[in-house]
Order: structure tokens, then C-alpha cells, then sequence
């Protein structure tokens, strides 16, 4: 087993009073050689979006994007539709960007700050047919038990949204004092653990709020809790 670890305080960090951002990867003033990507996740962003700001129309193409709300509402507008689509905390939304999609994000409500999670995969090929979908998730399904959010299309996993890529995002939270075994799909594969919340440790090594770790080279690994445990893993080609 290998690992790559990255503490909550490593990452990059940009206030713009309107947006906190933390960047597990580099991206936008945020460079590091050695965190370009894992495998193929290139971005995973922890943003905090404060009341009715956001990000303005622009352009993506060839990604898989993800973006998963942890508290407030996320209002979503692209070419593909031009409607705002509202995309609450127990739902997740994917767009493959392909050839080519405009969009805007913003903060939907005037009270509350907007907390989520966006996620940029490599996508397996490139210039297919812009599209988004989304998905509501119950809590109750993921308590100390595997959540899959998104999967391949090549997946037989019929409840989970599908990208252009053969990974898969899930979600676990875990009771304290929990012993939970993951088993990659293939020992090409490697997995980006965030945690959400809480403290666990995978082969000795300890993590909290925040903290991550990529594990690859093994074809499975154990998750120990030393308390209540809120989990983002990210599983994809090395």
C-alpha cells in the first residue's frame, strides 16, 4: 500500500470575502508540482459561498464535474437548459462538460453561507455530448455502510449518477469505533479519502476534519474510527 497524505492546512486557500476556498489540488493561484492531480481527479475544492454570490457564466469542456452540497442550496444555470436548477444538500449533481457548456453557480439563498464540494475528473474520452443530471441520496443509506454517488457508465450500479470515466464517489459515515474494509475495483485504481468530518486512521496513520489521504497499490485497505466519521472517497484510474 502506498499513501499520500494532505493535512486540512496544506492545502490552498483563497479568501475573496464572497468565496473561502480551500483547493486539495492546484488550481486558479494555488500551484503546487506535487499536487497537479491523483490518478485521474484533478480538482477537489471545499468552497464557502456566502449569500446570493456566486460564480458567473463560464466555460468547461472535457470534464466530468461533480459538485455535492454539504449545507445551503446551490442554484445551477447552463446553455443546456437556461433555468436555474436548484440542487440541494442530499443530492448530488454531475455534468460532463465534453465539446464544450457554459454555466453559472450561485449561492440560492440571501441568509445562508453555501458550503459544497466540486469535483473535476479526467474524463476516459473526449468531446462527447455536454450533459448534467442529478440525484437525491438519503442520509439513512449511507450510515456505516458504502454510498455510491457516481459511477461509470460501464457500471451495472443503476442508483448512482454515471460519468466518462471508470470511477466511482462514494459516501460513508461511520459510527466511532467502526472497522470498515473498501475494496478497490483493480490494484490500477486508487482512492482519495476526504473526511468530512471526525477522526479515523487507515494503516496507523490518523486523520481528522478535513485532513485527506490517497491510498493506492493495494488492492484493499481498513478504516478505524476514533469517533463519529463523515467520509468522501474518490476512487479512480492511476
Amino acid at each position: 500500500m502506498k499513501k499520500i497524505i494532505h493535512r486540512a492546512a496544506t492545502r490552498g486557500s483563497a479568501n475573496h470575502g464572497w468565496l473561502q476556498a480551500n483547493h486539495s489540488f492546484s488550481f486558479a493561484n494555488f500551484y503546487d508540482t506535487n499536487r497537479l492531480q491523483f490518478g485521474a481527479l484533478r480538482v477537489l475544492n471545499d468552497d464557502l459561498i456566502a449569500p446570493n454570490m456566486g460564480f458567473g457564466t463560464h466555460p468547461h469542456h472535457n470534464m466530468e464535474i461533480i459538485t455535492i452540497p454539504l449545507k445551503g442550496v446551490l442554484k445551477h444555470k447552463d446553455n443546456m437548459s437556461n433555468d436555474w436548477i436548484p440542487v440541494l444538500p442530499e443530492e448530488v449533481q454531475v455534468m460532463s462538460a465534453g465539446t464544450g457548456v457554459q454555466h453559472s453557480e450561485i449561492n440560492g439563498s440571501s441568509k445562508e453561507h453555501l458550503s459544497l464540494f466540486q469535483i473535476w475528473i479526467i474524463p476516459e474520452k473526449n468531446g462527447v455530448v455536454p450533459r448534467h443530471d442529478q440525484k437525491e441520496f438519503k442520509i439513512f443509506e449511507r450510515e456505516n455502510k458504502l454510498q455510491i454517488l457516481v459511477s461509470s457508465f460501464h457500471s451495472d450500479d443503476e442508483n448512482s449518477l454515471k460519468i466518462h470515466q471508470d470511477a466511482q464517489v462514494s459516501r460513508i459515515d461511520l459510527d466511532e469505533n467502526k472497522n470498515f474494509e473498501y475494496q478497490l475495483k483493480s490494484k490500477n485504481h486508487g482512492v482519495y479519502i476526504m473526511n468530512i468530518s471526525g477522526d479515523f486512521e487507515i494503516d496507523t496513520t490518523k486523520l481528522t476534519t478535513r485532513d485527506a489521504v490517497g491510498i493506492y497499490d493495494t488492492e484493499s485497505f481498513h478504516i478505524i474510527t476514533a469517533s463519529s466519521s463523515e467520509l468522501l472517497l474518490i476512487e479512480v484510474p492511476m
